[in-house]
């Protein structure tokens, strides 16, 4: 057990908490004569194995959610996952070769991402059986040109991406995170990602005694001007260099300080980087919370939670051999970007990128098959779960749920229903999909929006309407959805783990007893 004084504690908590043995699951802080017992927060660093360190499926949401500060990041996070777990990457460019007993996986600009895995009793026309998510969530974006400079600062101008909180991002520890492209030596370009982890921006808010009726007019920035962040008070000409560059060069719209930060990250020279896409990301990590750590407080839970637990439920519905041996159906995952902006664009789920994928996995499967419209009838027999976070009642805002729909946390998954097609779930696909977590003892909670209010939209509809698939609109009751930072409950995330890895191993056995037409 190490012992430290607070003063040490804090001024330099890291270092302490570095130095602490792994095996150790917590520690002594003397403060003045009196001992508390201090557990570390759930997460580590990024070349950890969260395999190893963590084998709850909360830990390792943790750990997912500290790797994926971007939509980007996430993708690299999920493929590397799926790579370890067995599955075969495929490339949307070159002819599928597929089998049953297969596990496969493709991502497209790596934002987005579909695994699958086929059934070795699968015959032409079986269905798929989905979850579908999205790894996007609410943040700033630099713009193409970021620099800006006032009153002797250096500063970042930033887009709004989605309908975030806004106000949640003022006085936060920001960085940047993102992707570049690099020019290697030989002439060709390079994606790589980047995530730059100390705190390198800030957004400060107005101090009050220069804005006395903030607490009674309310705080009403405004995004355009009052949103930017600050990066340093060094004036340009401390990097003369950049006079010398074009107007025309691609460096000369970021600040060389922001432009050699990105280099020394990236181990390359700063002329070598051709472009940024690039997020503001709060660094603080993601950890448990609450008095019995029954919290998980986070950015992006909206949707990472979703997302990893439909990864989590894959991976291990077929990690042993013998699991895909019984199954007739294809399990997939699909994990989509820009769900916040609508969906509406390459990598977006407006994009037929399921269904394309679909109809090449059944041509593949088909071989010589010579019947008529096998991928028409495989849709058909398909079920998709849309998973979405879910709004949980606000104990100070109770009366913004409807009196008989108000979800809690560590009570299971919520089905969003609505009767204007706002989510996609019908009475037959919430009967099916509780049928499920009946079987399993999981618990479920039913959402609908109070009628004078306006009702926020999912992927569900987007993807139902698509081609035709049956769809249940479901998600893990959060508070706090798009601020900077949420909370949602620990023990939600395990259920919805069970609940999907369920779906995967029981549906088609459920399915196959209601026949609706």
């Amino acid at each position: 057990m190490a012992t430290i004084s607070r003063a040490q504690l804090l001024h330099h908590p890291s270092a302490y908490f570095s130095r602490l043995p792994h095996s150790h699951s917590s520690f002594s802080i003397n403060f003045r004569r009196r001992k508390f017992s201090v557990t570390p927060p759930l997460f580590c660093s990024s070349s950890s194995s969260s395999a190893s360190t963590n084998p709850s499926i909360v830990g390792d949401l943790l750990n997912y959610l500290n790797e994926s500060w971007t939509q980007f990041h996430a993708t690299a996070e999920a493929k590397r996952q799926l790579i370890a777990a067995g599955f075969h990457l495929l490339n949307e460019n070159d002819e599928w070769d597929l089998r049953p007993g297969g596990r496969y996986f493709f991502t497209r600009n790596m934002s987005c991402l579909v695994a699958f895995a086929v059934g070795e009793k699968y015959i032409v026309g079986n269905g798929f059986h989905v979850i579908a998510a999205h790894a996007d969530s609410p943040c700033l974006k630099l713009k193409p040109k970021s620099a800006s400079s006032k009153s002797n600062y250096l500063m970042l101008n930033v887009q709004t991406y989605g309908g975030g909180l806004w106000h949640t991002w003022f006085d936060r520890d920001l960085s940047v995170a993102g992707r570049v492209i690099v020019r290697a030596s030989d002439g060709s370009f390079l994606h790589k990602l980047v995530k730059v982890k100390r705190p390198l921006l800030r957004v400060p808010t107005l101090a009050i005694h220069l804005n006395r009726t903030v607490n009674t007019d309310g705080f009403k920035p405004n995004l355009e001007t009052h949103l930017v962040p600050l990066l340093a008070t060094k004036p340009e000409e401390a990097f003369p260099e950049s006079k010398e560059k074009s107007s025309s060069s691609p460096k000369a719209a970021h600040h060389p300080l922001l432009m050699q930060i990105l280099s020394d990250e990236l181990c390359c020279d700063v002329d070598d980087i051709v472009n940024i896409e690039l997020n503001i990301c709060d660094t603080q990590p993601s950890c448990l919370g609450g008095a019995n750590n029954e919290f998980i407080f986070s950015g992006r839970l909206d949707n990472l939670a979703s997302s990893y637990c439909a990864l989590r439920a894959l991976v291990d519905s077929c990690g042993s051999p013998g699991d895909l041996s019984s199954e007739h159906a294809i399990w997939m995952i699909a994990l989509f970007d820009n769900e916040e902006v609508g969906s509406d664009s390459y990598q977006g789920a407006g994009a037929p990128t399921m269904f394309q994928a679909m109809r090449r996995i059944a041509g593949s499967l088909a071989n010589s098959y010579a019947g008529e419209s096998a991928f028409d009838r495989a849709i058909r027999q398909s079920f998709l779960v849309s998973a979405d976070m879910a709004h949980g009642v606000h104990p100070n805002f109770m009366d913004k749920h409807e009196e008989h729909h108000r979800p809690e946390m560590h009570k299971g998954l919520v089905i969003k229903h609505n009767a204007n097609q706002r989510y996609a779930t019908s009475g037959v696909t919430a009967f099916l999909f509780k049928e499920v977590a009946k079987m399993h003892n999981l618990p479920t909670q039913e959402f609908v929006v109070r009628n004078d209010m306006g009702c926020g939209s999912t992927i569900g509809p987007i993807l139902a309407s698509g081609v035709g698939i049956h769809t249940v609109d479901c998600g893990i009751a959060q508070l706090s959805m798009h601020s900077v930072r949420e909370v949602c409950g620990k023990e939600d995330i395990g259920i919805a783990y069970k609940h999907f890895k369920a779906f995967y191993q029981t549906f088609s056995s459920i399915d196959r007893k209601l026949i609706v037409d």
